[in-house]
């Protein structure tokens, strides 16, 4: 029989120790794998049952009733603004900003998921009246803003990293408490920067919708309300800047500061949501007029898109006491906690560029 030298027995044993070791890395990969997908498995199966048990009324009922009453209250809001005397005009005005905010916010949040429909047509529909008509923003370039990339790649940094939210040239105190009441005017331009390299089709009934939202509300503040040319765009402008503080608030709250990912690096969906997304306490004011999935159920929401703001809340407590009993984070903190961070850390949280959090053991 032919000898075989040690050092080639050595290399041959460390060889196949090499590939034993490399074999068990992998199942163990593997294994975690599984154990991750397990766990968003087993919280999806936990909340499609609460849906299954729910009725219409608490999947799309009360969500769809609280946008009715936004727009019945629109007359009340014209006629008030006509009036004469301070307080009447002023409760007009409020309830024209508070309307707005329900249907621009709200309302064009749902539809950008789908949620305000099963039908894919009504859903399109819905798209493109509250995003375009009511919104002032192209339905097409929204959707795939907010849907495809922000909810995709959430705390991706490069895609959904909420960057586009960032304005470093702006010193805190303009960023935080000025810059935002000009939205109202900000929308309609980006959103006609956003029609390139869209079908002419689109482009017109982009445009289209945009105008009627706008000259429809100019037209029966001059009408019906009986305000002049000038009074009735102020009156525009107000109305849609009430909200716009705390809507740019909501939306840089609850994301930076939070750990980021690198493109190449990020972890499971259910780690990747539950590290990079944070839930505002209750507010009966912000719950009405946002929905509770930009508010209190943030969580919830990226988790499970696709429900509305009133299934956000159901299904709250099963998603916070799941994330807890398998020791996965469940980000809680208050607005005016927020708004204190944001504006002693702004140098750091909206100027430089966030460092990449590294989940060992999770991507």
């Amino acid at each position: 029989m032919q000898n075989i030298p040690e050092k080639r027995r050595e290399r041959g044993a460390s060889r196949d120790g090499e590939g034993r070791r490399d074999s068990e890395a992998d199942a163990q990969g593997k294994q975690a794998d599984a154990e991750r997908e397990t766990l968003m498995m087993e919280l999806t199966r936990l909340v499609q049952k609460s849906v299954r048990e729910s009725s219409w009324w608490e999947r799309r009922g009360v969500d769809c009733t609280i946008l009715t009453a936004a727009f019945i209250s629109l007359p009340a809001g014209f006629l008030l603004l006509g009036s004469s005397q301070p307080l009447c005009f002023l409760l007009g005005l409020l309830i024209m900003g508070v309307a707005h905010a329900v249907i621009t916010v709200k309302g064009t949040h749902l539809a950008s998921h789908g949620a305000l429909s099963q039908s894919p047509a009504w859903a399109d529909f819905w798209a493109v009246f509250f995003i375009e008509v009511c919104g002032s923003f192209s339905a097409r370039a929204g959707v795939q803003a907010h849907v495809k990339m922000h909810h995709a790649h959430t705390n991706v940094i490069g895609l959904g990293d909420s960057s586009t939210w960032k304005m470093p040239f702006l010193p805190r105190s303009v960023y935080l408490f000025i810059a935002p009441l000009a939205v109202p005017i900000i929308t309609p331009v980006v959103a006609l920067g956003q029609l390139k390299g869209q079908s002419p089709l689109q482009v017109v009934r982009t445009v289209l919708c945009v105008c009627l939202g706008f000259f429809s509300q100019y037209f029966l503040l001059r009408c019906v309300s009986g305000l002049s040319c000038c009074a009735a765009l102020l009156v525009m402008l107000l109305c849609r800047a009430m909200f716009s503080l705390p809507y740019i608030h909501v939306n840089i709250f609850q994301h930076i500061g939070l750990p980021m990912f690198s493109a190449t690096g990020r972890p499971k969906r259910i780690y990747q949501m539950t590290h990079g997304v944070l839930n505002l306490p209750r507010n009966p004011l912000l719950d009405w007029t946002f929905g509770h999935s930009l508010i209190n159920c943030h969580v919830e929401h990226h988790l499970f898109p696709f429900l509305s703001d009133n299934m956000c809340l159901k299904v709250k407590p099963i998603v916070s006491q799941y994330l807890k009993e398998k020791n996965l984070p469940y980000h809680e903190d208050g607005y005016l906690s927020r708004l204190r961070l944001f504006f002693h850390s702004y140098q750091e949280l909206m100027v430089f560029a966030p460092p990449i959090t590294e989940l060992v053991g999770l991507q």
